[in-house]
């Protein structure tokens, strides 16, 4: 069937909408695809229904080419799984939770492990009904503090989750294997620039995770790559500490006054004048940073942590979040500062923290500062700092943690060479679970020797709305969107770009064929200027517009590349047959 713009429910906008922050979200809004209903949620028009139903589409063509099997879960859920797994309480404030009208707790689900894990309970109990992938399409439901970008980071959207079920650990590796190479595909037919990185589990669990990030200049994570094919997200990097320093030679610790040393460089330079290295000068790496931060629970308890740094690096708050996680880090506040007074704002020392102090606040070094290593760094006391305190002789630490910023240039923890730093989108998350889920659950089968063994899981996610404005992000220009064969709504764009009868007659034979020959078409047959319609049809984005205009009657007709900008007159009776090749000459959309 035709559609007509004289009938479509759409209406293109003229100016920006007012919270649109990326290139996606203002043409998605602007060309009528989606509509705000509230922050963070948005309506599907039918051009952008037409598009999400297109991913979905490649989507499922390449989760069952790998035999998974598809199913619909409720997305209102009980409490109960979620409480035996301990996400009721981890997800935090992410979480939407309602009860209904008889008291009941229920949840909006953010993702179905637990509603998968206890489905195949219910009806498998034999290692020879495994191995099993099933996976669904649904909406699901975060809430977001910050919902931004319209439907990059929205706190409704849809996804396709995925999980297989397997006997032991090789069978899961197979399955992630294959649910990996389907998911390169799937971006493949997206037309998305996609890589591949090393990731952090976060409340999921598990023993590894990868995401595939969307190259993309307003991404929100940033992710790392080096020459030598090292990649992962900021949050997964790991410094590979240096080699214990002998410190038998090194001199005493000792406290020097320092004053009118707010920051690290001017205390660099406060050391260089009044305390002097014979080697070299200070440098802002020879500092030991202590930063605290309070850490919030699931549960909404706040514990202090400190944080030791070289003082050239800031603590980068993604990395240590992620560190944390399920809980929460919180800024040290003037309030925290007099409910704990040993600790001196602007010259925190280690002799103040530790566990086995007498603040008891944890203390968590960067990796660099390895047994051995001398520093600079605060004494407790206003204006003063210690110089040459030594880890591992002056100090002890509780442990260590990745939370200082990754610089450019930095080597790979491979030794693959120097990281280089970009920006990409989430489009995909794969983790192998292992048993958390299982084992939580009770999801146990009879192993060929008749022995009860915790089946192991993998989970899979792929964002479909958000590639819908991912594939928007990375394919518009300043005219409007401009589609992929793969998913536009339409293959071809037809404008009816005059007023006499025959310019409108030949434009609705040549739509009557292309719709024959099963091509979707829009046919532009408004009573409205050429230039409205042109402007529509670039800022709608279809792959080829076509344009039925004065020169029909030199037995011509128009054809127009949205993508290349190209355009070539073409005798009327060749014009089906270039669109014929044009459209099957890549994966068309349905």
């Amino acid at each position: 069937m035709i559609t007509r713009m004289s009938e479509l429910f759409v209406r293109t906008l003229r100016d920006d909408p007012a919270d649109a922050e990326v290139p996606s979200h203002r043409w998605l809004v602007r060309a009528g695809y989606i509509r705000r209903a509230a922050p963070g949620i948005y309506t599907w028009l039918p051009l952008g229904y037409r598009v999400l139903r297109n991913v979905e589409r490649i989507v499922r063509e390449e989760m069952d080419a790998i035999g998974a099997q598809e199913v619909h879960f409720p997305a209102l859920l009980p409490r109960e799984p979620y409480e035996a797994t301990g996400r009721w309480t981890e997800y935090g404030p992410s979480l939407f939770r309602l009860k209904d009208r008889k008291g009941g707790d229920y949840l909006l689900g953010p993702t179905h492990e637990e509603m998968f894990a206890l489905l195949v309970k219910d009806l498998y109990s034999s290692y020879k009904d495994l191995p099993l992938s099933l996976y669904q399409i649904q909406t699901k439901y975060r809430d977001e503090a910050r919902p931004r970008a319209g439907i990059l980071r929205g706190r409704e959207f849809i996804m396709k989750d995925s999980y297989s079920f397997d006997i032991d650990d090789a069978g899961l590796q197979k399955s992630y294997d294959l649910h990996r190479g389907a998911y390169i595909k799937i971006f493949q037919r997206l037309g998305l620039e996609v890589v591949i990185v090393a990731a952090m589990s976060g409340a999921m669990g598990g023993s590894a995770s990868e995401e595939f990030l969307a190259v993309a200049e307003n991404g929100e994570d940033t992710f790392v790559r080096s020459p030598g094919g090292y990649a992962a997200n900021v949050e997964a990097v790991r410094t590979n500490p240096p080699e214990p320093v002998p410190f038998d030679g090194a001199p005493t610790a000792h406290v020097e006054d320092t004053p009118d040393t707010p920051t690290i460089e001017s205390l660099v330079s406060v050391a260089n004048q009044r305390v002097p290295r014979a080697d070299r000068p200070w440098q802002a790496s020879d500092t030991l940073k202590n930063v605290v931060v309070m850490v919030k629970g699931a549960d909404g308890t706040r514990t202090p942590l400190a944080i030791g740094i070289p003082g050239d690096r800031d603590v980068d708050l993604k990395r240590l979040a992620a560190q944390l996680e399920p809980a929460e880090p919180e800024p040290f506040t003037e309030d925290d500062f007099r409910a704990h007074p040993r600790l001196v704002k602007g010259y925190i020392g280690p002799a103040a923290l530790g566990e086995s102090s007498a603040s008891k606040i944890r203390y968590l070094v960067d990796p660099r500062v390895a047994e051995g290593t001398r520093w600079v760094t605060g004494a407790n006391e206003p204006g003063k700092h210690v110089f040459d305190l030594v880890a591992g002789r002056d100090f002890t630490p509780d442990g260590t943690i990745e939370a200082a910023d990754i610089r450019e240039g930095d080597p790979a923890p491979d030794g693959s060479g120097p990281l280089q730093l970009a920006r990409g989108m989430e489009m995909g998350h794969v983790f192998q679970l292992g048993r958390k889920y299982s084992e939580a659950l009770g999801l146990k089968v009879l192993d060929s020797n008749g022995k009860l063994v915790t089946v192991t899981m993998g989970s899979y996610g792929v964002g479909v709305s958000r590639a819908v404005a991912a594939v928007a992000e990375a394919t518009c220009d300043d005219k409007g969107l401009s589609w992929p064969r793969q998913i536009a709504p339409f293959q071809v764009h037809i404008v009816a770009a005059g007023k006499d009868e025959p310019i409108l007659l030949a434009a609705q034979d040549l739509a009557r064929k292309l719709d024959d020959a099963g091509i979707p078409v829009l046919l532009d047959d408004r009573k409205a200027s050429p230039g409205v319609k042109f402007a529509d049809a670039e800022i709608l984005g279809m792959p080829t517009v076509v344009v039925v205009g004065r020169s029909l009657a030199e037995g011509t007709i128009e054809l127009r590349d949205r993508k290349s900008g190209q355009r070539d007159n073409i005798a009327v009776d060749e014009v089906f047959d270039r669109l014929l090749d044009a459209v099957r000459g890549t994966d068309s959309a349905a």
